[in-house]
């Protein structure tokens, strides 16, 4: 039971990395993460290079390769290590923006709130953090 639950865990982080990728292709997210990426002490230089359909396309590919090499983890352990380690740094700098971004927690009701989309790879990151162990 407990491989059958590692091994779901890392294809829905695959399959999330590549759907997410894919879609970092069209114009409406290469829009959306506009604010996240220039605000990001690691990222914003990427601007001064590249467009920002370019960067999002970047992006994209990142995620997409990380997400097949974590499917090919199953049969390739090389592979896995890298994709895993991939995943821990897309994971680490995507809760990153919780910290960097302006303006992405606010109040409501006196309650603290953030774009809940982000607060998920906090799971994402502990199934790569799993998939680092299990591939090194």
């Amino acid at each position: 039971m407990k491989k059958t639950g590692y091994w779901l865990s890392v294809i829905a982080t695959a399959v999330v990395l590549i759907w997410i990728g894919l879609f970092k292709f069209t114009p409406t997210e290469a829009k959306a993460i506009k604010p996240l990426v220039e605000n990001h002490f690691a990222m914003a230089w990427l601007y001064q290079i590249l467009s920002q359909q370019g960067i999002s396309n970047l992006i994209g590919i990142v995620e997409i390769v990380v997400g097949i090499g974590l499917l090919l983890s199953a049969k390739f352990k090389i592979i896995g290590k890298y994709a895993a380690l991939g995943s821990i740094i897309i994971f680490a700098t995507t809760l990153s923006f919780l910290f960097t971004t302006p303006n992405v927690w606010r109040m409501i009701d006196g309650f603290p709130i953030t774009d809940f989309f982000i607060i998920k790879d906090l799971a994402f990151l502990g199934i790569s953090i799993m998939a680092w162990e299990e591939n090194k």
